[in-house]
């Protein structure tokens, strides 16, 4: 007998087909954690069965160790210093060296530092590096020179007696983005 089952139901009514929203990407999310946690678990069996597979039986050799060869008898190194150093006696004689004072020594000469704050070929962009300068509260000079380059205006800070002195100014003028150039003369 052929039974109608859309016609048992009450009220014909359909059922509503099932909504796919939060529950169905919680549903495919647990999915690939399964797929992600059974891929762990294999791949750690896998890891232990290799490890079990590389230890070797307690009463067994290993297989890959060299088999011993004849012994080769190696001669007692012998120490003959022992006895040969005493014996030798070396005497060496230095003849007594005088050493003169010179007459006219002359005193060292003395190195003074400079800081070239920068080299411009207009007065006014030396100038104007002067003034950040002396905002600084350091006392530049502006020297110009002739090369085959054309003219150039220098700015210098110093002349400095100690080194310190100019790492001090050097260093003041970093702060304040200067880039200087440390430069040593000879007395003068």
């Amino acid at each position: 007998m052929a039974r109608d089952y859309a016609k048992s139901r009450q009220g014909g009514a359909r059922k509503k087909p099932a909504q796919r929203g939060k529950t169905g990407a919680k549903s495919s999310g647990t999915g690939s954690l399964r797929v992600f946690i059974a891929g762990l678990v294999s791949g750690v069996f896998l890891s232990f069965l290799a490890y079990l597979a590389s230890i070797q039986e307690p009463g067994r050799p290993p297989e890959a160790t060299a088999k011993p060869g004849p012994a080769v008898a190696t001669p007692e190194p012998s120490y003959e210093f022992y006895t040969l150093l005493p014996e030798q006696r070396y005497e060496v004689n230095i003849p007594p060296r005088t050493v003169e004072p010179a007459a006219d020594v002359a005193a060292p000469a003395r190195e003074t530092y400079l800081l070239q704050a920068g080299s411009f070929r207009s007065l006014e962009d030396a100038d104007r590096r002067r003034a950040q300068l002396l905002l600084l509260g350091l006392e530049p000079t502006v020297q110009e020179s002739e090369t085959d380059n054309g003219r150039w205006h220098r700015v210098y800070l110093g002349p400095f007696e100690r080194r310190g002195d100019a790492l001090a100014a050097r260093k003041l003028t970093a702060s304040a983005d200067i880039d200087t150039l440390l430069l040593k003369r000879g007395a003068q």
